[in-house]
């Protein structure tokens, strides 16, 4: 037959996903799949095809539905029908598939007889790819609607005393060793709709751990559940990876009718051996939960330990070896203070005894003292400072010229160099040195004043923040733009990104020189800068014009410094405020004096916490400029189609690439269609090795009914208009108004000067946009789950950054 084939056909293109899914299923022992046939995506061409390119289809479902199916095709399938009744199925060749399940997007009939009533359904699951929320799903997903096929499944329908869905990993937690399985009478079709409740079972280690049974008997014995448990694990196994498995039961016998990819689940990093592991993820420090291309990661990897792995294009330190030590397991608890969520959860894995504990090295060996605390000296920054200044000047000179492998070879050489200079005992004394002053402020002035988070407005206006330095400049970039208010009255009608870019290149030549010296000193910055292959502003400096448009609405000239002065006139207030209440304290004098003294080493060292990360990235985009260049040579000599295939290769494979003059082309595609799949997923803050996400909490009682709750990181209590943003672009923001974000990172900082409060669902104590905020004197709480979800966009909100938490007015 030219349009139908016997289900056992596992071309995608042909059969579509799940056709594909159920041919693989005929052929393994042991599984019964009901018979049936596929009308191939070919029947799809012919019928369907035409209608698309016709002008003016008003009604494009319903067209298709009533199409007149030809005789030859209608033969053919009249000639693969038997008696009895069946189910139609749709089978899209974006269906069912690894990145994307399309799970309910297209139409099924169950119980359908007779060659017109299955010829009329053939066509319904044909028009059903075009319904909105299968339209909108491709869109989501980056799939073109041009691209897709549908194939259909006509399979006789199994007498079913039972059925259900199994799921071979937890759906909620993503453990990959538990299983869990639904239940109902008869044919299921009360589940799909949610029309009635199912018998949950949970199985573990082959045993039923759980269960839950919404009706007088259960619908699946425990032995039942069990053996379709084992089932599900062969399915997985054939498959490769967690199944979402459809089942009927007649007898005692279970049918398999559909089985698809759990395509939600975080994926679990490549197993190094067969102990259990703990992962933490690296995104949430780094306030960039996004994926990121295979050149940042291989590029981010070399500075980070060796027990950073990949999981869903974004990395993760293993901590197991750590918990596993008594001694260590302390203080790595302890290190996460600063991040309660992440605390909490590997409190309850340390707490599930999940990585045995070890025996803490030899008896009677010390480990080496830790050295002297650097001394209260503001020389010692700046020295830092131009170390790494004096570094990138150096850089910038010995990458001239270079190409090819031996361009290659020089970053990957360079990279160690970075690794020096980050990894200097200094480097890492003069961050610490300003953290631990905080917690001491905090801390002590908690206990002799009841002042919480003290440290916070101390920390305004101290040297070398070059995050928060780069958000004040803008306001004198805002300047430079001032005199000309035809740029202001233009910019309304050009929003979009080559609007912006016509208005860039019409600058007037004060206004583009005070741009451009800004971008010298601050362009290698981005969202997301972490990976080295995200757009900089130097690459698209258009972005940066709604920023500085703003600031010429929202402020008057010079307010980079009243801003900055007022910043320090409150920290030297609340300094002299707290000074003089400890004086009257018994021992008062001694009290002041020591604080005093950490005061001094706190706005010594707090701004230097800026500095590492702002050196990192100007090395990052010399590296990057160098290596696009390269690109470039690479697709005029015909290796590459585009310059920025080069970012699906980790760097050491676009080494050999520019030794060899040869690309893996297809090895580039897959890795792209990957990072479009991981562009879906959320990371965890936290999970284990068996897939389980483990999810902390705050533990606390002492807020409002119907507050948010999240951590404390800039202290005060502001009222304003929720602004809820997910791209720094979409920025339309006006004084007052509270930022509401998933994640900020320093690109984000000439943002903070407008706003007046900020809302975060990532991010600790010590994270950018948890110091930028001190920086600004922003009410913040940040590591607030969901945030973004659960406050309205323009709802009125009051941020508590002192106690941590939000409530929606």
């Amino acid at each position: 037959m030219r349009y139908v084939r016997v289900l056992g056909e596992q071309r995608l293109e042909l059969v579509g996903g799940k056709g594909a899914n159920l041919g693989a299923l005929t052929r393994m022992d042991g599984v019964s799949v009901p018979p049936g046939f596929c009308v191939t995506t070919d029947a799809y061409r012919r019928v369907v095809l035409p209608v698309l390119s016709l002008p003016d289809v008003d009604d494009l479902r319903g067209t298709i539905e009533g199409i007149a199916i030809p005789d030859d095709l209608a033969a053919e399938i009249a000639d693969a029908l038997g008696p009895g009744a069946y189910a139609v199925r749709s089978s899209a060749t974006a269906e069912d598939l690894p990145g994307a399940s399309f799970a309910g997007q297209q139409d099924s009939y169950l119980n359908i007889e007779g060659t017109a009533a299955i010829l009329a359904h053939v066509s319904r699951c044909w028009a059903s790819l075009f319904t909105e929320r299968a339209v909108a799903y491709r869109r989501h997903h980056g799939i073109d609607d041009r691209t897709v096929r549908m194939a259909v499944i006509v399979q006789q329908m199994v007498p079913a005393e039972a059925a259900g869905v199994l799921f071979t990993a937890d759906p909620v937690t993503g453990d990959r060793k538990v299983a869990a399985v639904e239940a109902v009478p008869g044919l299921g079709e009360d589940l799909v709709s949610g029309r009635a409740n199912p018998d949950l079972f949970t199985l573990r280690d082959g045993k039923v751990v759980a269960k839950t049974i919404a009706r007088d008997r259960p619908t699946l014995t425990d032995d039942q559940a069990v053996r379709l448990g084992a089932l599900g694990r062969r399915i997985e196994l054939h498959f490769g990876r967690p199944q979402d498995i459809e089942w009927c039961l007649a007898g005692d016998e279970f049918a398999i009718v559909q089985s698809r990819p759990i395509t939600t689940l975080f994926p679990v990093p490549e197993p190094r051996d067969q102990e259990n592991h703990v992962y933490v993820s690296v995104g949430h420090q780094q306030m960039w939960t996004e994926p990121m291309m295979p050149l940042g990661l291989s590029v981010r990897r070399l500075n980070m330990p060796p027990s950073t792995v990949e999981a869903g294009g974004r990395l993760f330190v293993d901590v197991a070896a750590v918990l596993a030590s008594p001694a260590r397991r302390a203080g790595l608890l302890a290190m996460w203070k600063s991040d309660p969520l992440v605390g909490d959860a590997l409190r309850i894995i340390a707490e599930r005894d999940f990585v045995p504990s070890v025996a803490d090295g030899s008896p009677g060996v010390s480990p080496p003292a830790p050295p002297a605390p650097l001394p209260t000296d503001p020389a010692i920054p700046a020295e830092l400072i131009a170390q790494s200044e004096a570094s990138v000047a150096a850089l910038k000179e010995a990458i001239r010229g270079r190409s090819g492998a031996d361009l290659v070879d020089f970053v990957l050489a360079d990279m160690q160099e970075l690794k020096r200079l980050l990894f200097d005992p200094r480097n890492h004394q003069a961050i610490m040195a300003g953290m631990e002053a905080t917690w001491w402020l905090n801390d002590h002035l908690e206990q002799w004043l009841g002042e919480k988070n003290a440290a916070d407005v101390l920390t305004r206006s101290v040297p070398h923040n070059i995050t928060s330095e780069m958000g004040l400049e803008l306001l004198d970039v805002a300047d430079a733009f001032r005199p000309y208010p035809s740029l202001l009255a233009l910019s309304s009608s050009l929003s979009s990104p080559a609007g912006l870019r016509l208005l860039l290149d019409e600058l007037p030549r004060k206004a583009g020189a005070a741009l451009r010296a800004w971008l010298d000193r601050h362009g290698m910055r981005c969202v997301g800068e972490i990976d080295i292959t995200r757009p900089r502003w130097s690459e698209q400096p258009e972005t940066l014009l709604p920023l500085i448009l703003g600031n010429i609405r929202n402020f008057e000239a010079g307010a980079n410094r009243r801003l900055f002065e007022e910043g320090r006139a409150a920290a030297r207030a609340a300094e002299d405020g707290f000074l003089a209440r400890l004086r009257e304290l018994p021992d008062g004098e001694a009290k002041a004096t020591e604080v005093a003294a950490m005061i001094d080493r706190l706005r010594t060292f707090a701004g230097y916490r800026e500095y590492p990360k702002y050196f990192m990235m100007r090395r990052y985009f010399i590296w990057k400029l160098a290596l696009l260049d390269e690109a470039d040579r690479l697709v005029r000599d015909g290796v590459l189609p585009d310059r920025t295939d080069i970012f699906y290769l980790t760097l050491p494979e676009l080494g050999e690439v520019t030794r060899t003059q040869l690309a893996d082309l297809g090895l580039i595609d897959r890795r792209r269609e990957e990072f479009r799949s991981y562009e879906a997923l959320t990371p965890p803050r936290v999970y284990t090795s068996d897939g389980e996400v483990i999810t902390g909490s705050y533990r606390r009682d002492d807020v409002p009914a119907g507050a948010l709750v999240g951590l404390p990181v800039s202290t005060g209590t502001v009222e304003g208009r929720a602004r809820v943003l997910l791209d720094m672009a979409e920025t339309d923001l006006e004084p007052g108004d509270i930022l509401v974000t998933p994640h900020t990172d320093p690109s984000w900082t000439p943002v903070f000067v407008t706003v007046a409060g900020l809302v975060t669902e990532v991010g600790g104590q010590m994270t950018h946009g948890a110091v930028i905020a001190r920086e600004y004197g922003l009410p913040a709480v940040v590591g607030v789950p969901n945030a973004t979800h659960l406050i309205p966009d323009g709802a009125q909100i009051r941020v508590h950054g002192t106690d941590g938490y939000i409530e929606i007015l």
